[in-house]
């Protein structure tokens, strides 16, 4: 199933911080141009709270209650737009939580707000972001709350950036960079790292790359493909500084097959400062 088909049902993390703002403008983007609904989901976290005789059911309730009266206010503002929504504030851990909500609502994308620290990427080791992409059953895109801030802001009209990188997610994170940039009127800009075996032997990734997976200029979405020499991250951020792109899209693999515990895909994370859409190996239809 493709992007476009599947994303019928778009999951958004919400919370009382500015985290959760720019996941919202960018969910709320994407479904009015696909057409899709939004699950407002919120997590109760009673960790937070806790203690040895456990969370009192006042502080629960409360909680129930702020998180429900926020979450009105949003799907108000929503159906103004002409986007339906529906809500779901649940206990548990946020990671787990969101997984779940995605299999129940069969949803082909969940979006998380992160804090965009200054001088690190959107997906942070170790950070709730990261789970989410691990374990999810459809793409997930990471919104830095400063993505519209500072230096790397994308300029009006932003490409669509695919950071292109042979793995089983290839052909999806392809398809997917392609729709954005059609949906949206914008032109594709693909990265290729280049290897120093591949720069030695004066290799053309773009050419294979057009070659295999029919990346070619069709007069409705212009495609521009670039090669940069050196690590991935490096080369990232360069095409980020240069290109101000208004999205970065990359393949994800299920399981790393990287000494360490984050693997190539989560290291090139790090050096994005642009809006990250993780793509998996394969969106099919979420059974419930």
């Amino acid at each position: 199933m493709s992007f476009k088909e599947g994303l019928k049902t778009i999951v958004v993390a919400t919370n009382a911080n500015r985290e959760s703002e720019a996941a919202l403008e960018y969910a709320r983007k994407l479904a009015a141009s696909y057409g899709a609904r939004m699950v407002l989901a919120h997590s109760l976290d009673p960790m937070e709270y806790a203690t040895v005789d456990g969370v009192p059911g006042r502080v629960l309730r409360k909680m129930n209650e702020d998180a429900r009266k926020a979450l009105d206010k949003i799907a108000c503002d929503l159906l103004k737009e002409a986007i339906s929504s529906h809500s779901e504030v649940r206990q548990g851990a946020v990671a787990q939580m969101l997984v779940n909500v995605a299999r129940q609502y069969r949803a082909g994308l969940i979006v998380i707000g992160t804090r965009g620290q200054d001088g690190v990427g959107p997906l942070l080791v170790g950070s709730i972001a990261e789970q989410v992409v691990r374990l999810a059953p459809c793409p997930v895109l990471a919104v830095a709350a400063d993505w519209n801030a500072g230096p790397y802001r994308p300029i009006p009209g932003g490409p669509v950036l695919l950071a292109m990188e042979k793995n089983e997610a290839a052909q999806e994170a392809v398809a997917t960079a392609y729709s954005l940039a059609e949906t949206f009127d914008r032109p594709l800009v693909v990265l290729h790292a280049r290897t120093a075996a591949e720069a030695s032997a004066f290799l053309n990734p773009c050419a294979t790359t057009r070659e295999e997976f029919g990346i070619e200029p069709d007069g409705k979405v212009p495609v521009r493909c670039i090669v940069k020499d050196g690590a991935p991250a490096d080369a990232i951020a360069a095409t980020i500084a240069q290109y101000h792109p208004s999205i970065l899209v990359v393949g994800v693999k299920r399981a790393s097959e990287t000494p360490g515990p984050h693997g190539t895909a989560f290291s090139l994370l790090a050096g994005s400062r642009v809006p990250v859409l993780c793509v998996p190996p394969a969106i099919q239809p979420v059974e419930a």
